[in-house]
């Protein structure tokens, strides 16, 4: 019942709540962003939801287009500037995400959307993450985030599908608080975010 309900009540109480109270700080983090990075202030990229069906995520953006001489996008990276990476430190880059929870394309709680492309890469028992809308925050992300291997990020998100309940969202919600205080697990070693998912017969390879 609460999967079905109960979460869906607690997600649109609390994203209105946090667009009303960040609402100016999202103002001024807008504004800095059109300063040092430039237009366009958001970052949009298709991700997928619930049932696999795709979605527009919505993201303060932190990278610049930076390009190399043939017009590839240069590594992330290279493209990622000091004031972008203090918002991904903070996690404030992911405030305009509440618009995606408040729309109903994500939980407060729930396995972070990925790359559409992703799909085709994921094992059945993997596939079962997107069984539930996914969350701004998530049981993989407060036992290590970025910091985790792919294959246990994926088994932390099945294991929260099994177990969904209003007391584990709770429970990530408040973990979550700690974690983005401490600004940890927020990259890959090595990585400006974390490396690309290749398949589980696949090693990682270029963040994005």
């Amino acid at each position: 019942m609460y999967h079905r309900f109960g979460q869906r009540l607690l997600d649109l109480i609390l994203s209105i709540c946090g667009l009303t109270v960040f609402g100016p700080l999202s103002l001024i983090v807008a504004l800095l962003v059109r300063r040092k990075i430039g237009a366009p202030i958001f970052f949009r990229q298709q991700r997928l939801g619930k049932d696999g069906t795709p979605f527009g995520v919505i993201k303060f953006r932190t990278m610049t287009d930076a390009r190399d001489a043939a017009g590839n996008l240069l590594p992330d990276d290279r493209r990622m500037t000091r004031f972008g990476a203090l918002l991904r430190r903070s996690s404030l880059d992911e405030l305009p995400e509440l618009l995606n929870v408040l729309r109903g394309e994500m939980s407060l709680v729930g396995p972070r959307p990925l790359f559409v492309h992703y799909a085709a890469r994921y094992t059945p028992e993997q596939m079962r993450r997107h069984a539930v809308r996914p969350g701004l925050t998530g049981w993989a992300q407060v036992n290590g985030r970025n910091a985790i291997s792919w294959e246990e990020k994926f088994a932390y998100d099945v294991w929260y599908v099994d177990h969904q309940s209003l007391l584990l969202d709770l429970k990530i919600l408040c973990r979550t608080v700690g974690q983005v205080l401490r600004r940890s697990g927020i990259n890959e070693t090595g990585h400006a975010t974390m490396s690309e998912y290749m398949g589980a017969t696949h090693r990682s390879t270029e963040a994005a």
